[in-house]
């Protein structure tokens, strides 16, 4: 697989792997055009400033900087806030890049705006399976001047469900939970830093049950009764509606807390009758970013749980605004490199070839240059992808180049002006034209073969 031992975190494939990442994201790009979604990229820099305004990562943003400032820059007096507004770094995810660019340009865009990114972001850390320092992310949200219909929140899970189910990967399940249940729900018992529990709940996973009872005492003051209920909550999991009768059943009453229920409800509903089992109402889920404000989204593949998640998002409220205007949203950002680096590393998926060259054209004599250039010219122009030979070596040599390349097909022009082309594989060699001959359509482009995942 893709070789990052020489810079650990920095991910970069070879050129058959490069394919399968290739078709992940032409299927992600498809899907997300077929539902309406406006493709953009932001830039890679943003102020510090921008990048921490919501959520606890800073120890994780890369800074920016010239290796020589000017002797100006250093002269500059400024304070220490507008230095941090200032300085630069590379974005860390593409949601906070986002929402300042929709600020900066509410007046051109058409609200809702539904917009799809696709872009590289760095993240400084600790390199392991399926974490990279640099990495793809692929992200789809929903963004109104004014208030957001919860309708949203229903409709991108759908739209992931689509994308992911079409990926060569195994079984996924999204799961689902509200931040509005939970922080309600904390209320209801007692437990007034409900962002403090939140945080605390959001390492379930990473430290189990008895680690984040403790936490919940000693850093929030939470009671052995508070610990057990918050854990008590977090571990309904369900792939219907019934997890709304065991919250109700906690016993614990409070406004916040039905709304969430309510909209968590409606997520799960729709997700049972249009995608049954992909989708699971799972109570643990926090999403440690502050931005989140409701419905909060993370996704696993069954028999890769070790992975972590491969898709999270949420909505959010107040994380983009302009004076008095907000631009509420709710989205969900894949992680495509996670994605790819288990695919191509387990060989759930691999390309037929490593170059996309179908054809290639011998060379009888270096003079015949010119007529395979014209020849390779009249297959490129009905879209074949092709190679001429660089010198007119003996042709078997020139077949072993085409084996070695993964080329399945060899073109022979004789003096007569005729042509013949052969499949490498099979040894079949038949008469062709350039102007009409085409090759299988599973030849036209390096295909990917799915392979049974057994994890």
């Amino acid at each position: 697989m893709a070789r990052n031992a020489s810079l650990s975190g920095f991910p970069e494939w070879l050129p058959q792997e490069r394919l399968v990442e290739l078709h992940v994201l032409d299927i992600l790009r498809r899907t997300f055009e077929l539902h309406g979604f406006s493709s953009i990229e932001t830039r890679a820099v943003e102020t510090v400033g921008q990048l921490l305004r919501k959520g606890e990562i800073d120890k994780e943003v890369y800074a920016l900087s010239r290796l020589q400032e000017e002797e100006s820059d250093t002269k500059r007096e400024t304070t220490s806030d507008a230095k941090a507004d200032a300085a630069l770094a590379l974005h860390f995810d593409l949601t906070v890049p986002f929402a300042r660019y929709v600020v900066e340009n509410a007046g051109y865009l058409a609200f809702p705006f539904r917009r799809y990114q696709i872009q590289k972001v760095w993240r400084g850390e600790r390199p392991q399976d399926g974490r990279a320092r640099e990495f793809t992310q692929a992200d789809i949200d929903v963004v109104v001047d004014g208030e957001l219909p919860f309708r949203y929140d229903i409709e991108l899970a759908l739209v992931i469900v689509e994308a992911l189910s079409a990926l060569p990967i195994p079984a996924f399940k999204l799961r689902v939970n509200n931040r509005r249940l939970a922080e309600g729900f904390y209320r209801g018992i007692g437990l007034a830093d409900t962002a403090g529990v939140l945080r605390s709940i959001d390492k379930l996973d990473k430290i189990g049950a008895e680690a984040v009872a403790e936490l919940l005492k000693a850093e929030l003051g939470a009671t052995d009764s508070q610990a057990r209920a918050a854990l008590a909550l977090a571990s309904i999991r369900t792939e219907d509606t019934s997890f709304v009768d065991q919250v109700r059943a906690l016993g614990v009453a409070n406004e916040l807390l039905e709304q969430g229920l309510g909209e968590l409800e409606q997520v799960v509903s729709a997700a049972a009758s249009r995608a049954p089992g992909s989708v699971v109402a799972d109570l643990s889920i926090a999403r440690g970013l502050d931005y989140y404000t409701g419905t909060v989204y993370e996704t696993v593949l069954v028999g890769h749980e070790n992975l972590g998640s491969i898709c999270s998002g949420g909505r959010y409220e107040s994380l983009a605004t302009k004076g008095n205007r907000s631009f509420p949203g709710v989205g969900l950002s894949i992680g495509v490199t996670r994605l790819v680096s288990r695919i191509v590393g387990q060989h759930l998926a691999v390309a037929s070839r490593s170059v996309p060259t179908a054809v290639l054209i011998t060379l009888a004599d270096d003079d015949s240059w010119p007529q395979a250039q014209d020849v390779a010219s009249a297959l490129r122009g009905r879209g074949i992808a092709t190679e001429v030979a660089v010198k007119a070596e003996k042709f078997g040599k020139q077949i072993k180049y085409a084996d070695r390349r993964g080329i399945p097909f060899v073109w022979f022009t004789a003096e007569d002006g005729s042509h013949q082309v052969k499949d490498i594989r099979s040894g079949n060699q038949t008469a062709a034209d350039p102007a009409s001959w085409a090759p299988p359509a599973e030849d036209l482009q390096p295909l990917i073969a799915v392979v049974p995942s057994t994890p």
